[in-house]
């Protein structure tokens, strides 16, 4: 059917053709009827589209020798020919075009019908799945190990953004993850379990910790750093950079994917040479230059850029739609979901995902030891429609399809992978702090403060990692330090992230104490302890060292917190542990507030505008998951391998780092990290000669780029 629509859109723009060029001819010299004159193009289009199927590919195959260059001009003059020698076919002499007219009328036709075909097969994953098998196939046919599926397995990493474990397992019951349900149904091959991330439940930390082993002193998405007066911002390329130069200081270690690794849409690199979409490189390699290189890869297929700008007007649509419906219906609670919002989505679900996806299927057919990949579409959705939408179910849906793709093409590389799925938070659904209360968290510090307060609550700043990306995707500028946080040294700085919120003073030097904010400002920490948007604060005593205060004059030690009892009541395993961590970190904040948590519905209060929130802790944000082929260790077992001890749950971002890292050993064997002359920049994969290891480009590859080097 789509073969018999693109003939007739071809024959029909052959009929408009003819009647706009003076020089193209479809009837003989005495005239034709009508139906004459479409059968004439039908015949002609039909000529062209076989010859262009059948000679094309085994001329352009000839043609391999040419120089790029010659070829491109080239293209044009074949086309040309083909187009001539198909009105040669039509009977009774019909068709004639001189050879300037037929280069241009096979010039339009081919655009034609290339888009007509694409948009027809836009939701055809089987199609989608040819063309980026055909990307990848030369390099798949030059790899050394293409002569069979030996040597040792690779490891392919896919965290889906913010969907967590509850969510996951629901998806699949529900029949919206048929891929993942039938990995979860395999109980002999797959296994699912939960791990607990550390109080800071955001990408910034957990990611950080993951691709490079340690998350310490990231309390926050961001957080205000006195020695500087910077807000650090984790997804901004030069805080990301920072972050990441930070942790390699730290672990001495480049990286989970130092050796024959690729980074693929994530904020850190890990230390791979391959890279493409990575945040921090963007920063260091100047006005997202680089960071770009995985878009231009992946467009460079016509086919592959029309079926994503349709998905993309699409899903602008879809979300103009659903945003509509929501807003007609009074649904509760909802946030505004106006101005870029709908393409910054469509930009995180349809763009970001296809180029990641074309990128992983590219590494797994060259055949790359280690990838890590981050598909952030349903984090994106879930914020401004919440975690348990239909909206966030029906992008589940569609990431499933992606995961399909790439466990195909698992089955196609030149060497056998392990897939294993992650996420790095999950998302607690609950109403805006400020739609709840009428104020926001930093209405109310300026009222315990005694500091004037608006008499309109302002929106707090949502944070967003798509948003950044798009800006660097774009080659627009991201400012670094947010207006929103240059205030005065007199007046705090307020900041969140989720629902978590950190209150800093600039003019104190190093943490203030409970008693110089007392001293200050006497109402302030029991008027935000004592509110009932607020769970709990994290602040230090001069006299009792840090303590956590709640309502009711709770007060407790942070060395005597225990889960589930005081303040931290409700909160999970491994919350009293997650305070007493972000205690110690040099740049935690004067006040840390996390806001209240209902068990009985999981609900929190995001001092962002998110209806689907996470940072802090509370309910389904702090139970991301884990699916793992069962021929890998169990992760409690490899957590005791590594020198754990006897553990019984993976507990922080950075226990995850050493699971993986303990798979990726087990799998490949003792790890020789790539020599300082590797990590020199080498020629870009898509440019003339051969990309990186002397095979032909692939789908958003990159050239080597030093990630391990801070």
């Amino acid at each position: 059917m789509r073969v018999i629509a693109v003939w007739a859109v071809s024959t029909l723009t052959m009929l408009v053709l003819a009647g706009i060029l003076p020089d193209f001819q479809l009837q003989s010299d005495d005239g034709d009827s009508i139906t004459r004159t479409a059968f004439t193009a039908a015949w002609g289009a039909g000529a062209f589209g076989l010859l262009s199927a059948l000679v094309w590919p085994v001329l352009v195959r000839a043609l391999l020798i040419v120089p790029a260059l010659v070829l491109g001009a080239l293209v044009f003059f074949l086309n040309g020919s083909l187009l001539w020698i198909a009105l040669r076919l039509i009977p009774d002499g019909r068709g004639d075009a001189n050879p300037e007219t037929a280069v241009v009328v096979a010039a339009v036709m081919s655009a034609v019908a290339s888009a007509a075909s694409t948009a027809l097969a836009v939701r055809d994953d089987d199609a989608h799945w040819r063309r980026l098998s055909r990307l990848a196939d030369r390099r798949r046919r030059r790899s050394s190990t293409s002569d069979g599926r030996g040597g040792p397995p690779g490891i392919v990493f896919v965290q889906l953004d913010g969907v967590g474990h509850d969510v996951l397992r629901q998806a699949a019951a529900d029949g919206l993850m048929p891929t993942v349900a039938g990995r979860i149904a395999d109980e002999a091959g797959h296994r699912l379990t939960p791990w607990f991330t550390d109080w800071s439940s955001q990408t910034g930390a957990s990611q950080l910790a993951i691709l490079h082993g340690s998350n310490f002193d990231v309390p926050a998405f961001r957080w205000y750093e006195k020695e500087t007066g910077t807000v650090m911002v984790s997804s901004r390329p030069a805080s990301a950079l920072e972050m990441q130069r930070r942790a390699i200081a730290r672990t001495h270690d480049g990286g989970l994917l130092t050796v024959d690794g690729a980074s693929r849409g994530n904020l850190f690199s890990g230390g791979a040479t391959q890279l493409a979409l990575v945040l921090s490189m963007a920063a260091r390699l100047g006005k997202g230059r680089r960071s770009r290189a995985g878009y231009f890869a992946y467009f460079s297929d016509p086919a592959n850029a029309v079926r994503t700008a349709l998905s993309f007007t699409a899903e602008v649509g879809r979300e103009i739609g659903q945003s509509t419906r929501a807003r007609i219906r009074k649904e509760t609670p909802r946030v505004k979901r106006g101005g870029l919002y709908p393409f910054i989505r469509a930009f995180a679900t349809v763009v970001e995902r296809d180029v990641v996806v074309a990128a992983v299927i590219g590494d797994m057919f060259a055949g790359r030891t280690t990838v890590y990949a981050d598909l952030v579409a349903y984090d994106e959705v879930a914020h401004h429609s919440g975690p348990h939408s239909r909206d966030a179910e029906k992008v589940l849906t569609r990431l499933d399809r992606s995961l399909g793709l790439i466990a195909r093409a698992a089955e196609h590389a030149p060497r056998s992978y392990r897939i294993v799925l992650l996420s790095d938070h999950g998302q607690s659904p609950g109403e805006t702090f400020a739609g709840k209360y009428g104020l926001t968290l930093k209405d109310l510090v300026r009222a315990g403060c005694g500091l004037p307060v608006p008499r309109r609550a302002q929106r707090t700043r949502s944070a967003s990692e798509a948003r950044d990306a798009v800006r660097i995707a774009l080659h627009r500028p991201v400012d670094e330090q947010e207006a929103e946080h240059q205030a005065a040294l007199s007046d705090p700085v307020v900041l969140a992230s989720g629902n978590l919120g950190l209150l800093s003073f600039p003019d104190i030097e190093g943490r203030a104490s409970r008693e110089e904010i007392d001293r200050r400002h006497p109402a302030l920490l029991g008027t935000l302890a004592n509110h009932p948007g607020i769970g709990f604060l994290l602040v230090r005593s001069e006299e009792h060292g840090s303590v956590v205060l709640g309502r009711g004059g709770a007060e407790v030690p942070v060395p005597e917190l225990t889960d589930g009892e005081g303040p931290l009541a409700g909160y999970g395993t491994g919350a009293a542990e997650a305070v007493r961590r972000t205690d110690s970190f040099p740049h935690v904040a004067d006040v840390m507030v996390n806001s209240m948590y209902e068990p009985e519905t999981g609900a929190v209060h995001a001092f962002e505008e998110q209806i689907g929130s996470h940072g802090g802790l509370g309910g389904e944000q702090s139970r991301p998951f884990l699916l793992w082929p069962r021929t890998l260790t169990d992760p409690v077992d490899a957590l005791a391998a590594e020198g754990e001890g006897p553990v019984t749950a993976v507990v922080g971002a950075e226990a995850v780092h050493r699971v993986l890292a303990h798979w990726i050993r087990e799998l490949s064997g003792p790890q020789v990290p790539l020599s300082e002359q590797s990590f020199t920049r080498g020629p870009v994969p898509g440019a003339d000669g051969a990309a990186p290891g002397g095979a032909d480009a692939v789908p958003g590859a990159d050239d080597a780029v030093p990630g391990a080097r801070g």
